[in-house]
């Protein structure tokens, strides 16, 4: 089955095309960078230009994985109108990833992790997962998240503050400074592109993990949601 995977939730976005089977991991044929600030107008322009180059049309896409928070809250709607109308329109289905869980499958280790990233006004979005012991599949190593997750925005100070054992990854230098100068264990990552968002996305969609054009929200966990636990954990 052909996936594309899209991200556009930070400064820079890209897109991803994978030739998925019943493995849990996708073979990635392609990534294409976007640039950060023009996603209304290249976006649409990029998956034509990708599935073009490899010889496909839209017709043969079978599924979407879109980030859906937390981000950019223009990057993460222009990402979402497309993949929705692009889902509704060929009738596929389309899996929402959490950039944080991906984040946090980076860190390549099992146990207690919090996926952090800056939020801007001194805040940080936080994702707090129990991750099982990596099993080595036969294109890579993999996790699975354990126990339900939850995803929240608190202050550095907060966090830092509450903060426990756990492993924090983050791809954000300042924050892993912020980090090791109270003493946590970090483990700096680079921010996940669209081909992790593939293969996780892959999973979930192999687990049922899918929503409608109709169904599918931005993520981008405010205030008011801080306590919420991530739906569908």
């Amino acid at each position: 089955m052909l996936l594309l995977a899209v991200d556009t939730s930070g400064k820079h976005g890209s897109i991803a095309l994978a030739r998925c089977g019943p493995q849990t991991a996708c073979e990635i044929i392609d990534v294409a960078a976007l640039s950060g600030g023009t996603f209304s107008a290249e976006l649409v322009p990029q998956i034509a230009a990708l599935l073009d180059r490899h010889r496909f049309s839209k017709a043969d896409i079978g599924a979407f994985a879109v980030v859906s928070g937390p981000g950019s809250f223009t990057g993460l709607r222009i990402g979402l109108a497309v993949i929705k109308a692009l889902a509704e329109a060929l009738a596929k289905p389309i899996v929402a990833v959490s950039l944080l869980e991906a984040l946090a499958i980076a860190g390549h280790a099992g146990g207690r992790i919090t996926a952090a990233i800056e939020a801007g006004r001194s805040e940080v979005f936080l994702g707090e997962y129990e991750l099982g012991e990596y099993e080595f599949g036969e294109h890579e190593d993999e996790a699975t998240i354990t126990r339900p997750s939850r995803e929240r925005l608190l202050t550095r100070d907060e966090w830092l503050h509450s903060a426990g054992e756990e492993m924090i990854v983050t791809p954000d230098h300042t924050i892993a400074q912020a980090a090791r100068a109270k003493g946590l264990h970090v483990v700096e990552v680079e921010r996940p592109r669209s081909d992790a968002i593939a293969q996780l996305g892959w999973r979930k969609f192999a687990a049922g993990e899918t929503v409608s054009a109709e169904a599918l929200e931005a993520n981008y966990i405010g205030r008011s949601e801080a306590e919420l636990f991530v739906k569908g954990r």
